[in-house]
């Protein structure tokens, strides 16, 4: 009698202790986009040519960059200025040759790379800034 009484409080704890662990806890759920809006493109035009206007140094400059080229669209012509000039103020003539690298990487067609060109042609004059096609490298 003893013996059937201990094996059912054993059964019985054995099987609680299994309920317990194989219910799934409730976890609490993140909503990675909550509280975010999608930005229109002149609020990111303007934001990025406000950023480039106000950099300081090179990391800043570099990190705004890979910031504004990794979105999925061509920066517009006001933000490669902006930052065109910002690299010259840091004075790093590098990473203004490799802000038309990225434009050229980030445009669909070479066509529309020759269009930033054509419409950044006095302000790479001014600064005297070449493409990598120009340095022939």
């Amino acid at each position: 009698m003893l013996r059937t009484v201990t094996s059912n409080i054993a059964r019985t704890t054995a099987v609680r202790s299994v309920t317990s662990i194989s219910r799934p806890m409730m976890m609490s759920q993140r909503f990675y986009s909550a509280g975010h809006e999608d930005e229109s493109f002149e609020s990111f035009t303007e934001r990025y040519v406000k950023f480039f206007d106000n950099v300081e140094d090179l990391f800043e400059l570099q990190r705004g960059l890979n910031n504004a080229f990794a979105y999925d669209l061509v920066p517009a012509t006001s933000v490669i200025e902006s930052a065109l000039r910002a690299s010259r103020r840091v004075n790093d003539f590098a990473t203004g040759v490799r802000v038309f690298e990225g434009l050229k990487d980030k445009v669909e067609n070479e066509q529309q790379y020759k269009e930033y060109l054509n419409e950044l042609e006095p302000v790479r004059k001014e600064l005297g800034l070449l493409t990598r096609e120009e340095l022939a490298i």
